[in-house]
């Protein structure tokens, strides 16, 4: 019998979710069961112990281990992850957990610093211990902004503003640091950062 994990995303505009999909795919490719959902809609626990089991929400009891992935915005994980992470807390503070996280939009913007805010988030979150926790270059489309971020966009003093599409995820990188996971997700491998 394979090791199942859930592959749970939160996502704006979409980048994360591929992002996600890519890792699973490398789970896949390592003898794992993946199942992929949308963090808002996927659920560990049975409902007994403090996990959601809400009508709708997609998952089964018996994850061997859960991945995370979430697009920080102005140093903070989507809401979308945070609910996730708070609605399931029981069940995920017993399970191996990874979090994969998309924040500078750019190859040349600091990955140190957004490691930082990171560092910074799983620090309020005293019950996570992550086996496992990356910061990523996600991508940035200006023609797919929701109003709200294109006003923040347009302001000259935000480091948005005219900025071009571009993408600048290491799909390598990305498909390296999933291939590192399987152990880890079973409970077999040492912590990595």
């Amino acid at each position: 019998m394979n090791d199942t994990v859930l592959v749970a995303y939160a996502t704006r505009y979409g980048s994360t979710r591929e992002v996600a999909e890519a890792a699973a795919a490398t789970l896949r490719e390592h003898g794992l069961t993946v199942e992929v959902a949308a963090a808002k809609d996927a659920a560990v626990g049975d409902g007994h112990d403090g996990g959601a089991r809400e009508h709708g929400h997609v998952g089964h009891v018996g994850y061997d281990g859960v991945l995370l992935a979430t697009p920080f915005y102005m140093g903070a994980m989507l809401k979308g992850a945070a609910r996730f992470l708070e609605r399931e807390r029981a069940a995920l503070a017993r399970l191996p957990v990874a979090l994969l996280t998309c924040g500078p939009l750019s190859a040349d913007d600091d990955l140190d610093a957004a490691r930082q805010q990171l560092d910074g988030a799983l620090a309020k979150l005293g019950w996570l211990h992550p086996v496992a926790a990356e910061m990523f270059v996600g991508k940035y489309d200006p023609g797919r902004l929701r109003v709200a971020d294109r006003l923040i966009a347009a302001l000259p003093a935000s480091p948005l503003h005219g900025i071009a599409a571009h993408d600048d995820r290491d799909w390598a990188a990305i498909r390296a640091w999933a291939a590192m996971l399987p152990g880890l997700l079973r409970g077999t491998g040492a912590t990595a950062d």
